[in-house]
């Protein structure tokens, strides 16, 4: 017979390998889950999914991993597909990469450099309650970062008395608009005429929302952008091998089947 020892040693080994074998059987499910895609589309799909996924040990978190497709592993992933076969790119990220790529399926939000590859896209699908963002430039740092077009305008106020610093930052604030701008203008210009790729542009870069502002379905087809709404089911299934970090107590519950219609009851006329 095992020994409080012995059970312990193996309670102990066993919290430790657990872990280790879900994800890597999380890995071989999305896997499976992205061929289903590519098969039923005839396509080469890449995900570029920002999601936190956390290994605890005893209920401490010990490791944390970040599964990013950064830029170099997107190119990569274009090069070993034959020139004749789609790409679909599946989009949920807050920002932070500018690639080209064919049809882009966002299912829950596309955020700053996200919302620059799904424009660079044939074509955008997304989800009916979806976002993409504004991608007007951003200075500074994660913690302090201020919006270029709210730099040139506060130096556009009358103040004599200015460091170099702030003039520094107004005049990189001026570039990175001017850049950013072409930018987004020389990608539209792939599906929309001169003045239409113009006019988005200045709406999308030039700081007429903040950084953060959602842009939902109906507000991007009124900017002129081409966004479609069926979004597989197949898609929705991949997100779920995505988790996110889980939390000790949900933020949101509830029971997950589905209730039957209710059949109203008669009025007292009708009884």
């Amino acid at each position: 017979m095992f020994d409080l020892n012995s059970i312990f040693f193996i309670f102990f080994i066993a919290q430790f390998f657990i872990p280790l074998l879900q994800k890597r059987m999380l890995e071989v499910r999305r896997q499976a889950a992205i061929r289903a895609i590519e098969q039923s589309r005839h396509s080469r799909l890449i995900t570029m999914i920002h999601r936190q996924e956390t290994m605890s040990f005893l209920g401490f978190p010990i490791a944390r991993y970040i599964d990013i497709e950064d830029s170099e592993d997107v190119l990569r992933a274009i090069r070993f597909t034959p020139p004749d076969m789609p790409i679909d790119l599946l989009l949920h990220t807050p920002g932070g990469l500018v690639l080209a790529s064919v049809t882009v399926f966002v299912p829950h939000y596309a955020m700053s450099g996200g919302t620059l590859i799904a424009l660079a896209a044939d074509e955008i699908v997304m989800d009916q309650n979806a976002v993409l963002g504004p991608v007007d430039p951003q200075l500074g740092t994660a913690q302090s970062s201020f919006a270029a077009a709210s730099v040139v305008k506060a130096l556009s106020q009358p103040n004599p008395n200015r460091d170099d610093t702030t003039l520094i930052l107004g005049d990189l604030a001026e570039k990175a608009l001017r850049q950013v701008h072409a930018s987004v203008r020389k990608l539209l210009l792939e599906h929309h005429t001169e003045a239409e790729a113009e006019r988005i542009a200045s709406a999308l870069a030039d700081g007429q929302w903040t950084h953060d502002y959602p842009l939902d379905v109906d507000q991007l087809q009124g900017l002129g952008i081409k966004v479609a709404t069926e979004l597989p089911r197949s898609v929705y299934d991949l997100m779920d091998f995505y988790p996110q970090a889980t939390q000790r107590r949900p933020g949101v519950e509830y029971i997950p089947i589905p209730y039957p219609q209710r059949t109203p009851e008669p009025s007292k006329s009708e009884r």
